[in-house]
């Protein structure tokens, strides 16, 4: 007999926590191992139960998510499930390690049960809110936060190594340090595309690593020159 998915949910809303819990319940072969009110109580917990999947918030009193987040991602997959969805807090869990973000209000029952399964899996998830606020931090951070010279550099890159707006995309969420599953949820295409994509990408940087590409994309090495990484 398969034994169950088990989950630990942390929230310091205690209906919230009951709320997920119930949805869970909904489901075949998982069951919520434990229960925590912040990130540490979730640290804790998790160190005792050994979950599959933690449903982390941001926003909890004591040691918030995003604290917690580095830790906890050694430990078990972690699916982001909360009322946050400001761009730069959905950027950077997924930069510390989250699995997925989903935003209350956006999933059924189907849909969060769904999720745990994937994140377990190591497939992201991602509810509309948060998708479109992790493309719009990526765009703004790629673009006007950089100087002028280094915006001039990536245009330059562009034109010099030849790659399609796609592949442009592509290359600033690796720059981001996105893996191939969270750029897969990002541009609503499959991994294998996306390594499709990489490999045109590499081959058009004349690169074989992505430290490599990265330095060549923001100018840190300049086309023709063989770098390390």
């Amino acid at each position: 007999m398969t034994p169950p998915l088990r989950v630990l949910i942390a929230d310091d809303n205690p209906v919230v926590r009951a709320g997920l819990a119930s949805l869970l319940a909904t489901a075949r072969h998982i069951e919520v191992a434990a229960q925590a009110a912040d990130g540490r109580e979730a640290l804790s917990l998790t160190r005792q139960h050994l979950p599959d999947v933690i449903l982390l918030d941001v926003r909890m009193p004591g040691v918030d998510g995003i604290s917690a987040l580095p830790h906890l991602v050694q430990l078990a997959p972690v699916l982001m499930l909360t009322y946050s969805r400001e761009s730069e807090i959905v950027r950077q869990a997924l930069l510390l390690g989250a699995g997925g973000y989903l935003v209350h209000g956006e999933f059924t029952a189907d849909d969060l049960v769904r999720a745990v399964r994937d994140v377990r899996e190591g497939r992201a998830h991602f509810t509309p809110t948060a998708a479109t606020a992790l493309l719009a931090e990526l765009r703004s951070s790629s673009q006007p936060q950089r100087s002028v010279g280094q915006s001039s550099e990536r245009a330059v890159n562009s034109d010099v190594f030849g790659l399609s707006s796609r592949e442009v995309e592509i290359m600033d969420l690796i720059a981001s340090g996105m893996n191939n599953q969270q750029i897969a949820a990002t541009c609503f295409i499959s991994e294998k595309t996306v390594k499709n994509h990489i490999n045109r990408i590499f081959a058009k940087l004349r690169s074989t690593t992505r430290s490599e590409a990265i330095a060549r994309w923001l100018g840190t090495a300049r086309p023709g020159v063989t770098g390390h990484g």
